[in-house]
């Protein structure tokens, strides 16, 4: 049965919930110039740069009427939502959607109200890389009661950004002149602030680009804070890349949430956050106003290959109290450090449940076969499907049982199966990892997982009463952490590293959950079949479009590593070589020992030599050319 949007709607909002509606029309924007240092196109909404932040309350359903007006195929993905069996609201391209054609509207319903969920989300494009180029937005969602007390709340957003699209750096990226796969480092950092569904504006005084002048970036942005009050930040990393290192001169902070789960008061100092987290902090303001303080988000440059000249990797606000007085900054910390997010405390209980299955990922990155650098989850990189997976899982039947229907990286599991992913990163960089559609319970963590010595990799502690809870983890080299997850929700989920450069050569995989229940659930509306079909892509059948379990032909696979084995050819010219070398050997040993030609037969030979040439040099000269 193909349904639509408003019949949808109607099913996930019960009478008592409001319906939160939204028009976004993702245009491009020219001259956008957040960082003050280059003008260039981005991807925005309804004409303008930055997208509006959205802030609803756990009562509402969302309802965002997207029309793309851009030159490719687009999506919105609401980055944390459950989706509650209706994963093809969740707006990843190949998985749950084939993408917005040009010129189409896609209506995205975000049933809030039956998800349970509130806290600090964020909203973006999972599509071609285009929230790189700006498409992306904070969520808020608000409880009928907060967990935490406090005054009044912000909303901090940190992002990188580039001078450069998408589509340039990912050319420069993927490319046999960078075979050792170093990403593109961005051309600055951002930082901004939004309240109430707004965002803040810049410094009084200050004179910003005028296309993004209505908002505050960076030292043009800053947080008015009242004596004594206790403030939320609500904090979001937005990147495409760069993690950030957050702290606030002359003031402390304690974490009360961790993506969109809320957790006991824990004082730190400084918040690290990786791509695609979000942390909110309770912050207390001074009593006294002699002083304004500096904010800092400075981008964790251990991740880049390089840090540019022309790179200033640490940029700060500020909190005012006085805009009259001086600001106060402190300048860098002593050093950096992570949150230890396994120690946080979910303040709604969920006990550990026993695993039923182990899915192991290793994280690889190697040059492949045709010269370029691509990722890899145990050997093997993702390549999209020409079938989205949700709409394989709904028109297979029977087949969406069989995990190979689904193209190379698919899991399918059964319905409540309680699973372990344990991820293992062998590569020598930090990656950040998020699962669509499901929050994760952070078992344990390993400091090196090839090690035996159980201090660096210990046992598991099934007896944990209420462990850590978040969709997006960060694992460092060499590191493994194991993430417990409950196979609840009917359809078709994203596993993938956060970094967009590394989702764009292949770390991901899918999870198939609950094929058959998926399908008694179906209420996949109309549109999205159709939009595939405008895209010139097939509208049912597995990964390649065909009504099997097995046949994948047609089915773009690959690159794949370089097979460095020993091959017929190289066997063939390994032995030419040696049979050269022992040969060359032996002559010399033969004419070391003696074994060569008297003087005489030496001066014979030499006399047959020039009366032959003697003997040609006559004979040419009897040729004569023609006239």
């Amino acid at each position: 049965m193909k349904w639509s949007a408003l019949a949808l709607l109607y099913t996930a909002a019960p009478t008592f919930a409001a319906v939160h509606e939204i028009w976004w029309n993702i245009t491009y924007v020219e001259n956008a110039n957040p960082d003050g240092l280059q003008p260039r196109r981005v991807i925005g909404v309804n004409g303008t740069w930055p997208p509006p932040p959205i802030d609803v309350t756990t009562n509402d359903t969302l309802l965002v009427h997207a029309t793309n007006s851009v030159d490719q195929p687009s999506s919105l993905h609401h980055h944390g939502m459950f989706f509650n069996s209706t994963s093809w609201m969740d707006g990843a391209v190949g998985v749950s959607q084939c993408g917005i054609p040009t010129g189409a509207t896609f209506d995205y319903v975000v049933p809030i109200n039956s998800s349970g969920q509130w806290g600090t989300y964020w909203v973006h494009a999972h599509a071609s890389g285009q929230y790189v180029d700006g498409l992306r937005a904070p969520v808020v969602i608000h409880p009928e009661k907060e967990a935490h007390s406090y005054d009044e709340e912000f909303t901090v957003v940190l992002g990188d950004w580039y001078h450069d699209e998408h589509s340039v750096l990912l050319d420069q990226f993927v490319n046999i002149a960078n075979p050792g796969g170093a990403e593109p480092v961005p051309d600055a950092a951002l930082i901004y602030f939004a309240q109430n569904g707004t965002y803040l504006g810049p410094k009084a005084g200050t004179s910003p680009d005028p296309v993004t002048g209505a908002v505050g970036f960076n030292e043009n942005a800053t947080l008015p804070f009242q004596p004594g009050k206790t403030y939320r930040l609500r904090i979001v990393n937005t990147s495409a890349f760069a993690a950030f290192f957050f702290w606030i001169d002359g003031h402390d902070m304690r974490i009360i949430e961790a993506d969109g789960v809320d957790t006991e008061e824990s004082p730190i100092d400084l918040i690290s956050i990786t791509v695609a987290q979000r942390y909110s902090v309770l912050v207390t303001a001074r009593n006294d106003t002699n002083a304004n303080w500096a904010i800092h988000a400075n981008m964790d440059t251990d991740m880049f290959d390089t840090v540019p000249d022309a790179l200033n990797p640490n940029v700060t606000s500020s909190v005012t109290y006085d805009s009259s007085v001086d600001l106060t900054d402190l300048g860098a910390v002593d050093e950096y450090h992570d949150v230890d997010d396994l120690s946080l405390v979910p303040i709604q209980v969920k006990p550990l449940p026993p695993a039923d299955r182990t899915i192991e990922l290793e994280v690889l990155f190697d040059t492949m076969a045709d010269g370029t650098n691509h990722a890899m989850f145990n050997m093997v990189t993702y390549d999209s499907p020409l079938v989205p997976s949700i709409i394989s899982e709904m028109t297979l039947g029977e087949n969406a049982t069989v995990a190979g229907a689904y193209g190379i990286n698919a899991y399918v599991l059964d319905h409540l199966t309680v699973f372990d992913i344990v991820l293992k990163n062998g590569d020598a960089g930090k990656h950040p990892f998020h699962l669509h559609g499901h929050n994760m319970q952070l078992v344990g963590r390993s400091t090196d997982y090839t090690s035996d010595d159980p201090e660096l990799n210990p046992p598991l502690n099934e007896s944990q009463p209420n462990p850590m809870r978040r969709d997006t983890v960060q694992v460092p080299s060499m590191n493994s952490v194991t993430l417990r997850v409950v196979a609840d929700n009917p359809g078709a989920w994203f596993f993938h590293c956060h970094i967009e450069w590394h989702l764009e050569v292949g770390l991901a995989v899918v999870l198939l959950e609950a094929p058959l229940i998926a399908q008694q659930r179906d209420a996949v509306p109309q549109y999205v079949y159709d939009q595939c079909a405008a895209l010139g892509q097939p509208i049912s059948g597995n990964a390649a479009g065909h009504a099997s379990a097995t046949d994948l032909t047609g089915l773009p696979t690959g690159p794949f590593p370089q097979n460095n084995g020993w091959h017929p050819r190289g066997i063939g010219a390994m032995f030419g070589c040696v049979f050269t070398a022992v040969l060359g050997m032996a002559s010399v040993t033969w004419y070391t020992l003696g074994g060569h030609i008297s003087e005489e037969e030496m001066e014979h030979e030499e006399r047959a030599h020039q009366e032959a040439k003697a003997q040609r040099g006559r004979l040419f000269g009897l040729i004569k050319p023609r006239a």
